[in-house]
């Protein structure tokens, strides 16, 4: 992790998401992605908090991987699959990519906080440690329940049915 940073995470760049309509449209006000990007960067403070708690448990030395390395490892991927798709819902502003990835992201944040409560049946575990990042969790589902709301239903249809 770079100690220079916030989080391993990438920053967020509006530059990155600004189509040529979006550049001549840029003085309006976006609130989904003002709130996505309050997401996103509470989502930061999630994975650093993380990063605390399953670091040491992915550095522990041993022949054998235990459950709690297994768990640390998939803790971290899905962390960083969620700041993934928070940033990826952007990308187009699809009402149904948006919803897609609005269910992954809601899906995996819920795995993260209920998992973590297994690093709770380690010594190393410090129940106030898993607490911190379990509140973060929270407040990052009230922003998450905010970003939702800015979501527009557009023209394009869901050929699965599930997004209509």
């Amino acid at each position: 992790m770079n100690t220079d940073k916030f989080t391993d995470l990438p920053d967020w760049d509006d530059k990155q998401f600004n189509s040529d309509d979006e550049e001549r449209e840029s003085w309006k006000p976006n609130p989904t992605r003002e709130a996505c990007k309050a997401l996103f960067r509470n989502w930061q403070e999630v994975v650093f908090l993380l990063n605390g708690i399953i670091g040491p448990f992915l550095e522990k030395e041993g022949k054998e991987d235990t459950i709690l390395k297994f768990t640390a490892r998939d803790l971290f991927s899905d962390a960083h699959i969620v700041g993934a798709k928070i940033k990826s819902s952007e990308a187009g502003g699809i009402y149904i990519i948006r919803m897609e990835n609005a269910a992954i992201i809601r899906k995996l944040a819920q795995g993260i906080a209920t998992h973590l409560l297994l690093f709770l049946e380690d010594a190393d575990a410090d129940e106030s440690h898993i607490e911190v990042v379990r509140n973060e969790i929270s407040a990052f589902r009230k922003l998450f329940i905010e970003w939702v709301k800015t979501f527009e239903k557009d023209e394009f249809t869901d050929e699965w049915g599930l997004f209509i």
